[in-house]
């Protein structure tokens, strides 16, 4: 069997709303429960490390704040604290959110970016940049959690979060929420992790060693001479195969 059909096998193996459970825990689980963007990009942004541990995390939090105060924000969220981000940085990125959701959408801030070149980086650049002036708030451990403006893809940050996010957004079956119609999902690159990357590397998809942006395009251009339309709907399967060590 080819590795074409056997991706296709896991890719339908994959997808159903069992793959996503407390049992198999993944951040989406719960995002889907909000089934909203703005509390979805939280949930993304915070997935690294752990998945028990960011699941925990997501699951103390209180979302209803996006419609408070900065205040109660502060108040609420005082105790709050994430691996590199401390409560000021989680308090950050509600302001900055709710500060944004006042003024235009996540959606349309996205696309004010995309739409020029159809290109994903060009609008989480948009997003990032609205994200720090309507809040121009830093520290280590939010410039971590935004991610910076790129502007090169040859030794930048695979920006995997953001990607995720939008393969929640922009796809639609029994995993992602397809919550956004207007982006391509041909447009969309791979949410490269070190699961995805090594599993690429082992089964000859990617040949870039280098973990970066570069990569994550040359994983999703393979992807793509499997099905040009949606070759996104490949990443959870290869996500899941390298997680659960069955390659």
């Amino acid at each position: 069997m080819n590795i074409k059909n056997r991706l296709d096998e896991e890719v339908l193996k994959r997808n159903h709303k069992d793959e996503v459970s407390v049992d198999k825990l993944d951040p989406i689980l719960v995002a889907k429960r909000y089934n909203e963007p703005t509390i979805a990009l939280i949930c993304a942004l915070f997935a690294y490390g752990n998945v028990k541990q960011i699941v925990k995390f997501l699951d103390s939090l209180d979302f209803s704040l996006l419609n408070k105060s900065d205040k109660e924000m502060q108040e609420a969220l005082k105790n709050h604290y994430y691996r590199f981000q401390n409560s000021q940085d989680v308090i950050a990125i509600f302001i900055a959110l709710k500060k944004l959701n006042e003024e235009s959408t996540l959606e349309d801030v996205f696309m004010s970016g995309y739409k020029q070149n159809n290109s994903v980086i060009e609008g989480i650049n948009a997003v990032i940049k609205k994200l720090h002036l309507l809040h121009p708030y830093t520290s280590r451990g939010y410039n971590f959690l935004t991610g910076k403006v790129t502007t090169k893809t040859k030794g930048a940050g695979a920006l995997k979060r953001w990607m995720m996010f939008l393969r929640w957004m922009v796809r639609s079956d029994n995993i992602d929420m397809g919550l956004w119609s207007m982006v391509n999902k041909a447009d969309l690159i791979m949410p490269l992790d070190t699961h995805t990357f090594n599993v690429g590397l082992r089964l000859g998809l990617l040949k870039r060693k280098t973990y970066d942006l570069q990569a994550a395009i040359e994983l999703t251009n393979t992807l793509k001479t499997f099905d040009k339309n949606d070759p996104l709907k490949y990443d959870f399967a290869l996500y899941r195969l390298g997680q659960e060590k069955i390659l």
